[in-house]
């Protein structure tokens, strides 16, 4: 759970309106899962929110310190942000083709 439950400045970045405290994991799921269906977006969970953020940040940010940012003790871990998706693939090799 507390790799959703990062801190800025001491205070959670999810926290319960009522305690001020860290939500749980399942209400994080919740919420998601609320603001999902009112934009309809289907099938999204916290883990698929952090994978998106890790693989953005992995465009700028050194492998040493998105190991950081996520809470990875390996950078074999970390490594999952850096590989390209087949259509980044594509789209690189596309590119070299009309050079």
């Amino acid at each position: 759970m507390s790799e959703y439950l990062l801190t800025i400045k001491g205070n959670w970045l999810f926290s319960s309106r009522k305690t001020k405290e860290a939500i749980t994991t399942r209400a994080l799921g919740y919420l998601i899962s609320k603001y999902a269906i009112i934009a309809g977006i289907e099938d999204i969970s916290p883990h698929d929110l952090r994978h998106r953020f890790g693989y953005r940040m992995a465009e700028t940010v050194p492998l040493h310190r998105l190991a950081q940012i996520m809470g990875h003790d390996s950078l074999d871990t970390t490594m999952v942000y850096v590989r390209g998706t087949s259509e980044d693939l594509q789209t690189d090799v596309e590119q070299i083709a009309w050079q």
